[in-house]
């Protein structure tokens, strides 16, 4: 791809999600990365601290837990959720969701590797990708780019792949993620259909950092008596997502603490939202969610009493109350 394709692509980008949304997002691009050439951070990223990042892999290899934690970012949880939604039309029950959240993929110590042979054994058909797809928050991001054409090569399902960006992400990187195989959506809908049924996937933009999500505009694009799936990078709107009337809210970013205490107790999560929220299986009033604990990592390729997982969720016809 030339770069004379690549501006032909980013310009078709903003004419579709609009210049306002597209220029805030920029804007805070500019200013985040020229905030850290000369060295402030006003929002925290562990990895961007260099005596933080020092003194955790200190203590991991003092204690002799380095390696251990360093194995299991490999060591993928495959779980299985069950969704009951009252009014899922009759040809979707049983419809089967993979959720990937928070890749960092350039960061992963075999480059995807593991997780290819782990999807390979699943059944699923439609796969949703919450945000974070490289490692770092600024810089380049070919191999980002390059490591998720090969994963995507190997994931099929029958209703594709869509995804959202999160906080790593820059909004320069969905052209290239859509040549990828990645429907991208920002603050946009998509409907997926089976003969006259259909459901809704809407997917936001970040609104943790960047804070260009716009959940009213995805509404706008749905059917209120649908079954709407929203894709959010983290669980920070979940009061405004059930006041819409979303049914189902799929999100990451916390990476579940990634370094926990025993019980899979999370230290620092990044997340403005209440424990109950920040990771795995939730509810809120009358809407389902689930936060992921993500399949890459930050900062390093640890984790500890937490393991990476990949979630399939299953959306069944509940009884009608």
């Amino acid at each position: 791809m030339t770069h004379h394709h690549d501006q032909e692509a980013f310009a078709k980008l903003v004419d579709r999600i609009g210049p306002d949304h597209a220029g805030q997002r920029m804007e805070m691009q500019a200013h985040y990365s020229a905030l850290l050439l000369k060295g402030y951070h006003l929002h925290i990223h562990m990895e961007e601290f260099p005596a933080i990042a020092w003194l955790i892999k200190t203590l991991l290899k003092t204690t002799g837990l380095w390696p251990l934690a360093v194995k299991n970012t490999s060591q993928y949880r495959i779980v299985e959720h069950t969704v009951p939604i009252p009014h899922l039309p009759e040809s979707f029950d049983g419809f089967r969701i993979l959720h990937l959240s928070d890749l960092h993929i350039e960061g992963m110590i075999d480059k995807g590797q593991a997780l290819q042979t782990a999807l390979s054994t699943l059944r699923y058909d439609l796969c949703v990708m919450t945000g974070d797809f490289r490692f770092l928050t600024y810089g380049h991001y070919d191999k980002t780019l390059t490591l998720m054409e090969s994963l995507v090569s190997t994931i099929h399902a029958p209703y594709g792949v869509t995804g959202i960006l999160g906080n790593h992400d820059w909004l320069e990187m969905v052209p290239g993620l859509e040549r990828c195989g990645i429907r991208m959506l920002l603050n946009e809908a998509q409907s997926l259909e089976k003969g006259s049924d259909a459901i809704w996937l809407l997917g936001l933009d970040d609104v943790h950092y960047y804070e260009t999500g716009d959940l009213e505009k995805a509404i706008r694009l749905a059917p209120t008596d649908a079954v709407r799936i929203l894709l959010v990078h983290s669980p920070e709107i979940i009061p405004e997502a059930s006041i819409a009337g979303m049914d189902l809210y799929l999100c990451g970013h916390s990476h579940g603490g990634q370094i926990c205490l025993p019980g899979s107790q999370p230290i620092i999560t990044h997340c403005r939202c209440p424990r109950a929220y920040k990771a795995g299986p939730w509810e809120y009033q009358s809407m389902r969610g689930y936060t992921s604990r993500g399949v890459g990592t930050s900062l390093f390729p640890i984790r500890l009493f937490c393991f990476p997982e990949i979630i399939i969720h299953t959306l069944t016809r509940a009884p009608k109350s």
